[in-house]
């Protein structure tokens, strides 16, 4: 399965470290941020997974929750917790998802259809496409894919960015520039006519027609980290 923004997030049933799930009433009335790793006990996802415990305040605060994903079973990530813990002095504060059958990351097209057998006898390059970000709104649909190699640790400061565009976008006409952060101007869509525009934001800088910059919502107040 090839997934694509817009496409409805899989639902799932799987046991995780805070107990079992069905995936679609887990993320509830919120967004969710699913991210996958292909083995336990690998160095950058020690990094990824301490860090993520430790800004998890900051997600919730935009009403997200998060999850992992690994392809071992939750006994093995119980004891890789304690490694995180002691490493990144962040002990995982979320549930993982125990992937032994290889089941939530074919469905989400993270390994073909036809991996099997034994996962511990896999070694992180034979999973090494389940290295995955999917930010999934209240709606369960896919908002942002993000894909990053095995050596690269992800950038979930970049994550938080851009669920702040995409809850402001969401309910406001608006785009956001390159680069944006909560509080800055932002672009009226090119979806809106002038005629609209007025009605909605007033005046605008234009610095050519199809660039219209106002401040952002105030309704809408900056999240601060």
């Amino acid at each position: 399965m090839i997934l694509k923004l817009g496409d409805p997030a899989p639902d799932f049933e799987a046991s995780t470290t805070e107990g079992p799930i069905r995936f679609h009433e887990w993320i509830g009335d919120s967004w969710a941020v699913l991210f996958s790793h292909p083995k336990d006990f690998t160095p950058v996802c020690t990094t990824e997974l301490g860090y993520m415990a430790k800004i998890k305040p900051q997600f919730e605060r935009r009403g997200v929750k998060i999850i992992g994903l690994s392809v071992d079973a939750t006994s093995d990530h119980e004891r890789w917790a304690r490694d995180i813990e002691e490493t990144q002095r962040h002990a995982p504060n979320y549930p993982i998802i125990g992937d032994s059958d290889f089941n939530v990351s074919k469905l989400y097209g993270m390994l073909p259809a036809e991996a099997s057998g034994d996962p511990l006898a896999r070694t992180p390059a034979d999973n090494q496409t389940v290295r995955n970000v999917f930010v999934i709104g209240p709606d369960k649909k896919i908002k942002l894919i993000l894909v990053y190699p095995m050596t690269t640790g992800r950038n979930f400061d970049e994550v938080l960015r851009v669920i702040d565009s995409l809850q402001l976008t969401a309910k406001h006409k608006v785009a956001t520039p390159a680069n944006w952060t909560s509080g800055e101007d932002v672009i009226i869509a090119g979806s809106v006519s002038n005629d609209q525009a007025k009605e909605l934001f007033g005046e605008w800088e234009e610095p050519k027609p199809y660039i219209r910059i106002v401040p952002q919502p105030r309704e809408a107040e900056p999240v601060t980290a």
